[in-house]
């Protein structure tokens, strides 16, 4: 059994072909996205973070909002650039939400992808210390975050407050318990996956890798999360943790299916640079339901991750999103033993 969500990417144009043409659409389109995929049976609805972009940046409101329309389903981020978090702001939002939602959130954090802007950290008032650089300081910031979210007081309360206080040092309100073990950390290669286990983050690996070592995707991936379990079992962490895995998967069951996915039937891996480095990228899964089923069953990484999110095209609106979905759910999940 696997848990199975989306991960929308939250784009918008003026383009008349876009069902997505302003920010208030994609916004008010993935809350009723989340609605649908609770009411198919979904797991998840997470959203991606990007700054400076027509797409989703401020997560916070939104999560807020899908938590207060649906009563089961996870929500969470893949991912938040921790580079442009104030870890103290970010620990009253997240609680709030979790909160908010009855406890369903699931928090995707991580260094970021390439910027729409230079150094665009640096206009939310941040910059590396001397001697460091971006990267140390999102783990900075992840080191924070993770320390207020465990609840301890750390404030010295005022001697003559406007409200009573309670004894001892104060902490930050509201405070949402359990949170903390429902932090992911967006990895990028083997190596930080490792760190990720020993920091006692839950691991989200995408669909890219910034490595390669001449291996198919989907097996440097699974290299990937061994790696990251023999850490966390090593360390010795109290909780079980999980591993979610991202993919485009377009199971075609219309004419409108084959329409806009026919042509990425015979998808395979790419190989190319992103920040300046070569990275791995994994192919999109797109074909007649069984062909996905025995292309699915080949996906090393899919195997060993609990929790599958499959990547959806936003832009073509609420009804198509859940068209995937629910073919993914019903005539290719069931056959995998996701269901």
């Amino acid at each position: 059994m696997k848990k199975i969500g989306f991960l929308s990417f939250g784009h918008w144009t003026p383009s008349p072909q876009s069902q997505t043409r302003s920010a208030s659409d994609v916004l008010l389109q993935s809350i009723d996205l989340a609605v649908a995929a609770e009411e198919l049976g979904a797991d998840g609805a997470y959203y991606r973070v990007h700054h400076f972009a027509n797409q989703l940046s401020s997560p916070f409101p939104l999560l807020a909002a899908i938590g207060a329309k649906t009563s089961t389903i996870e929500i969470g981020t893949g991912v938040i650039d921790m580079r442009y978090e104030n870890p103290f702001y970010m620990t009253e939002d997240a609680g709030s939400a979790d909160l908010i939602s009855g406890g369903r959130l699931q928090l995707g954090i991580s260094r970021g992808s390439p910027e729409q802007v230079i150094e665009g950290y640096k206009h939310f008032g941040y910059s590396p210390k001397d001697g460091s650089d971006h990267a140390e300081m999102a783990r900075e910031h992840t080191r924070v975050f993770l320390e207020l979210l465990e609840g301890k007081g750390f404030a010295q309360p005022n001697p003559r407050p406007m409200f009573p206080n309670p004894p001892g040092l104060l902490r930050l309100e509201p405070h949402s318990a359990g949170l903390r073990e429902r932090i992911w950390w967006g990895a990028g290669n083997r190596d930080t996956a490792e760190w990720t286990a020993r920091q006692g983050m839950n691991l989200m690996s995408s669909t890219l890798l910034t490595e390669d070592t001449g291996i198919p995707f989907h097996q440097l991936q699974a290299e990937q999360i061994e790696r990251f379990r023999k850490t966390w079992a090593d360390v010795g962490h109290s909780h079980q943790p999980r591993v979610s895995v991202s993919r485009s998967i377009f199971p075609i069951v219309s004419d409108l299916d084959r329409a806009y996915f026919g042509r990425q039937a015979d998808g395979q891996d790419q190989v190319g640079y992103i920040d300046g480095g070569i990275a791995r990228f994994g192919k999109s899964y797109a074909g007649e339901p069984d062909q996905l089923i025995e292309e699915l069953a080949g996906d090393e990484a899919i195997a060993a991750a609990d929790t599958v999110l499959i990547t959806v095209p936003n832009q073509l609106g609420v009804d198509y999103c859940a068209h995937v979905m629910e073919a993914l759910l019903r005539d290719v999940a069931p056959a995998l033993g996701w269901r």
